[in-house]
């Protein structure tokens, strides 16, 4: 990963990979609703000034998540692809309950393409695999 930082406070570390075409997201410590909302209008305000078909949703910092898939996060969703993106490489949290959220949040999204992740080694070894030309993943 060569990253260059653009977002960096304590909910959250946002940085571009010019060389692999992707934003890497590492969500930090509790999320509610709120918080993940500011979170996403980060990353769609990133995601309109550095237009990236691939991001890395890295959760494996997050200690506690109460956030559910809302219009609102459709909504977003459609707006980061509409920017976009095309596929998502989503790191699942190390607690248990903020797994379970986030793994019911992942099984409600039709589009874009996500793969859930246990660590972030294996979701960049899969991201950088997806070939995006025109807009189209590979099948890998």
């Amino acid at each position: 990963m060569e990253l260059h930082p653009l977002v960096d406070s304590p909910a959250v570390f946002i940085a571009h990979d010019s060389v692999n075409h992707c934003l890497y997201a590492d969500w930090r410590g509790d999320y509610n609703q709120e918080m993940s909302r500011s979170t996403c209008r980060m990353l769609l305000a990133v995601q309109h000034q550095r237009p990236c078909p691939k991001l890395l949703n890295d959760y494996s910092s997050m200690t506690r998540s109460t956030v559910q898939l809302t219009q609102w996060g459709e909504q977003w969703l459609a707006d980061m692809q509409a920017a976009g993106l095309r596929c998502i490489a989503w790191v699942l949290p190390n607690d248990p309950l903020a797994r379970q959220v986030t793994e019911e949040i992942v099984q409600a999204i039709d589009a874009p393409r996500v793969v859930v992740f246990q660590d972030v080694a294996s979701a960049y070894s899969w991201l950088r695999q997806q070939v995006v030309p025109g807009g189209v993943l590979s099948n890998n």
